[in-house]
């Protein structure tokens, strides 16, 4: 096996002192389609702290509560005033004409039949909600594609919750909050817990592992404009970050709350991701759940307060 050169990992953004030194925290992330980071800030006095889980996801708002999301490309940092959040989010995503999305991993219904509570919240680019649905319950991983659909892998207790979309594992929604994409039975198992996410191009990349005997991990792609799916035994079980260009690959697993991650390079031979190699990686900060995201052949990684970005 031969590594690669570090040159290939770039330091791309960590939180400004001056807003750490005002009481504001860097929650929620993503990568958008055209490589812009969004971090979503809340002062400190919106927060409690759980103990467990460790590192910023640990850090619990109280609803309704205020943000500011901060967008940054090559060119320009941008930020953007985000009153009044009604949700307790997991994931935030970029979506065309800089509109985001805000999505809470778990949705509930008061009644056996009742609906499902919405869980996720689209934002026009000035902050202003312009619509609310569901997208689910118990969301580990989520990814936008670059027309603006959402995909979603599932947890267990998602699968086995009662909720039909999650019941599949997997499932495509639009900004309306109705269903684009299910597997119709084309997995090669059934899953258990979604892992992590990616896209390329026009693709999506959804990672995640089944409970079966004869299982393991899987990498899922699927092509939106089609409904086309291929999936392929991953080379890394249960991986944290995966992103993708070609026949190469970049995955890694976290060591969790520690400052380094084990980074795994692949390339596709045919049908099978091979491994050509593996290496500890060295941290700037602890590494926790959500630290990768894979976009257009990158993978984006968070460490405490700071960003890498990994070329496949």
């Amino acid at each position: 096996m031969t590594a690669r050169s570090d040159t290939a990992i770039h330091h791309v953004w960590r939180l400004p002192v001056a807003d750490a030194v005002r009481g504001h925290r860097a929650l929620w992330w993503s990568v958008g389609p055209a490589g812009q980071l969004a971090v979503l800030l809340v002062h400190r006095r919106y927060l409690d702290r759980n103990r467990y889980p460790k590192g910023w996801i640990g850090q619990r708002p109280d609803i309704p509560f205020t943000g500011e999301l901060i967008t940054l490309t090559a060119h320009e940092e941008r930020r953007t005033p985000v009153k009044d959040i009604r949700i307790r989010p997991s994931h935030l995503a970029l979506l065309p004409d800089s509109r985001f999305l805000l999505v809470s991993g778990r949705t509930f219904r008061n009644e056996t039949e009742g609906p499902w509570e919405p869980n996720a919240v689209v934002f026009s680019p000035s902050g202003t909600p312009e619509a609310e649905f569901c997208v689910g319950d118990d969301i580990p991983a989520l990814t936008t594609d670059v027309h603006g659909g959402i995909w979603t892998a599932y947890g267990d207790e998602g699968i086995y919750g009662g909720h039909p979309e999650s019941g599949a594992g997997l499932a495509g929604w639009d900004t309306q909050g109705q269903t684009s994409w299910a597997p119709e039975g084309r997995l090669p198992d059934h899953p258990l817990e979604g892992c992590t996410a990616a896209t390329e191009n026009e693709q999506v990349w959804l990672v995640w592992y089944s409970g079966s005997s004869r299982g393991g991990t899987f990498l899922t792609r699927i092509t939106p404009s089609t409904g086309d799916v291929a999936s392929y035994r991953s080379p890394v079980p249960d991986p944290d970050g995966f992103a993708v260009r070609g026949n190469r690959a970049v995955l890694t697993r976290r060591d969790h709350n520690k400052r380094s991650v084990e980074l795994v390079r692949a390339e596709l031979n045919g049908t099978t991701w091979a491994v050509t190699s593996r290496r500890r990686l060295r941290m700037p900060g602890r590494v926790v759940l959500r630290c990768g995201q894979g976009r257009d052949g990158f993978l984006w990684l968070r460490a405490g307060n700071t960003w890498l970005r990994i070329e496949a």
